[in-house]
């Protein structure tokens, strides 16, 4: 009998999408969620909380393949290394890691958390695959929502975003997750760079409104990396199909 591959993060955006792409490929999957649920066919719950270290050697526990989904805007470094301890002790055979596209030049707390996050897998001494993908565009919804409803769309100047469907994201892990580890393997972005007042504008589009916009300066080191395309990935990435505009289309068009 195949063990079930643990999937951390199962009842978010990106694991309400990888979750039924393994049940579609055969397996039976195990999520470790916060909060009790009741099975499904093939997927099981077990409660955790992988920033406390609760639960997780039990969530891990007969599981040879574990997919590390969860995220927060803080502290991932911290959890990642709880669930590694975890995975050693079990003696997990393949450890995949979603992470973001400028975990290692983007100067900012998330980003260091993410870079800390990937060092522990790296440094586990279990076999492990790590994909740098960028913002979803579930994410960059969110955002573009909450600047719509100002009187004026700020726009860092030279800030610019390579936002990804979730979908291709998740099957692109799926795939790395019933390949064999394979390291760092080729960051995934999205098929277009925009400004992100474009981004917003487009949104606005769909809605029938207009704003008009303010140039900013991001400041900083952080601004500096952003306006040098630090949080992108224009050579060597593999690049997905559906855009910002395709997005919009299906979800708010």
């Amino acid at each position: 009998m195949t063990s079930p591959i643990l999937v951390t993060g199962g009842t978010g955006t990106l694991g309400g999408h990888v979750v039924p792409l393994l049940r579609a490929a055969g397996r039976d999957v195990r999520v470790l969620s916060r909060h009790a649920r009741e099975p499904e066919e093939g997927v099981a719950y077990v409660t955790g909380d992988l920033l406390k270290d609760e639960g997780v050697e039990a969530a891990v526990a007969g599981s040879e393949i574990v997919l590390h989904l969860a995220g927060g805007p803080k502290g991932d470094d911290v959890a990642t290394r709880n669930l590694v301890r975890a995975a050693s002790r079990a003696g997990v055979r393949h450890l995949v890691y979603i992470s973001v596209i400028g975990a290692d030049t983007v100067p900012l707390g998330y980003f260091a958390a993410k870079l800390g996050a990937e060092r522990a897998v790296a440094e586990s001494g279990l076999p492990w695959t790590t994909l740098r993908a960028a913002q979803f565009h579930d994410l960059v919804l969110k955002v573009v929502r909450t600047m719509a409803k100002l009187p004026v769309i700020p726009a860092p100047g030279g800030v610019r975003m390579q936002p990804v469907d979730a979908r291709e994201v998740a099957a692109r892990l799926v795939e790395l997750t019933l390949g064999d580890p394979a390291g760092l393997v080729p960051d995934l972005a999205g098929p277009k760079v925009y400004p992100m007042a474009e981004l917003a504008h487009g949104y606005l589009r769909t809605q029938g409104k207009r704003r008009p916009t303010l140039p900013l300066r991001m400041p900083g080191k952080a601004g500096r990396a952003y306006r040098a395309g630090e949080n992108l990935s224009l050579e060597g990435a593999a690049l997905g199909v559906r855009t910002w505009e395709d997005f919009l289309a299906e979800r708010v068009g």
